[in-house]
């Protein structure tokens, strides 16, 4: 299930051509969609510039960007250095979320359920195939589980969040790393496809004894059930805001290459264990010096207005330092004929 929103001209009719002609086109990753639909909401209403914005997931974004066919791409896959100078790419994030594993079982509510890294790569690799195993059982003293049968929902999509929450089974299961590996898009030994976050919470919210996993922002949206999962320091926070930060706290920005930078597993009683940063793509030559300036314009926006709106949907902002640290990599990275397509304004 993909979604488009399209943050159109506020004077109808005869400026539609002209609003069009300055708009601005994005596509990729489904995790950001609720927090950028809400920048380009008020940003369309401040600058009268629009957002046109498909969230076809991270692996959509990166095909999309190669093609030049929208003004940037979004992926919670970062590309690596080489990866990124082979296609003559420049990425940057915009905030940090949390993937979070949510569940439909009759009689449990949000936060009841705790489970290990471990624990997870076996219930998705198959092997555990009852909520009342002995395994999840002992691990949860107290918790009246059912003997019923889990079925697995994944990602239909190549997908940034896939490539988070495989890549954190990988850390936590030998088993998972070498028989399926993470990417934005694997061989699932088990389970049902979906497609973006809202496709995989609606199959959880449809299917008993279902376990998907989701940006938080979703889960939020479709009031579902999460279970809490062990972080590096053996605990079991909750996955909100302050968790996600406690992770990001330590992220080194500046000493990462391409910002290549994963923020999983990360140490810390509070850290949410699967956190993640999302990402911006654009070309460090533009064609259109226009069209890289809009783009730039936009997210120097956001970062500067759209804190709020990020928190409220539980989303964490990047620190001020981090901001002004890549507005210094968009004017070294991002130009079109030798020049700046980023002014500062």
């Amino acid at each position: 299930m993909f979604k488009t929103f399209v943050v159109a001209a506020g004077i109808a009719g005869l400026l539609a051509s002209a609003a069009s002609a300055v708009d601005i086109s994005g596509a990729g990753a489904t995790f950001p969609a609720p927090v950028y639909s809400k920048w380009a909401e008020t940003y369309k209403a401040t600058t009268g510039t629009g957002l046109n914005y498909q969230a076809i997931g991270s692996g959509g974004g990166i095909k999309q960007i190669k093609a030049k066919t929208v003004d940037f791409g979004a992926s919670d896959k970062p590309l690596k250095p080489e990866d990124l100078a082979a296609a003559g790419l420049y990425q940057f994030p915009t905030v940090v979320g949390g993937i979070v594993p949510v569940v439909n079982i009759p009689g449990i509510t949000a936060g009841e359920i705790k489970l290990t890294g471990p624990m997870l790569a076996a219930i998705f690799y198959g092997q555990i195939t009852k909520w009342d195993d002995p395994v999840i059982v002992k691990n949860n003293p107290g918790v009246k589980l059912p003997s019923l049968p889990i079925t697995v929902v994944h990602r239909s999509d190549g997908s940034g969040t896939t490539f988070g929450f495989t890549s954190y089974l990988s850390m936590k299961s030998a088993g998972w790393a070498s028989k399926v590996g993470a990417s934005d898009s694997v061989n699932w030994p088990t389970g049902l496809g979906g497609k973006g976050n809202d496709g995989v919470a609606a199959f959880v919210k449809q299917t008993p004894g279902s376990i998907g996993y989701v940006e938080y922002a979703y889960a939020k949206q479709n009031h579902a059930a999460y279970v809490l999962v062990q972080n590096k320091n053996n605990k079991y926070p909750q996955p909100v805001a302050a968790s996600f930060g406690a992770a990001a706290a330590g992220a080194k920005w500046a000493q990462a290459p391409g910002n290549y930078l994963l923020l999983l597993d990360q140490p810390g009683a509070n850290s949410w264990p699967i956190t993640s940063a999302t990402f911006i793509l654009v070309y460090k030559n533009q064609d259109n010096a226009a069209a890289g300036n809009q783009v730039l314009k936009f997210f120097d926006w956001a970062y500067k207005n759209g804190d709020p709106a990020a928190a409220s949907l539980d989303y964490v902002p990047l620190p001020l330092s981090v901001k002004n640290l890549i507005r210094k990599q968009w004017i070294a990275n991002v130009t079109s004929g030798g020049k700046p397509v980023y002014t500062g304004q």
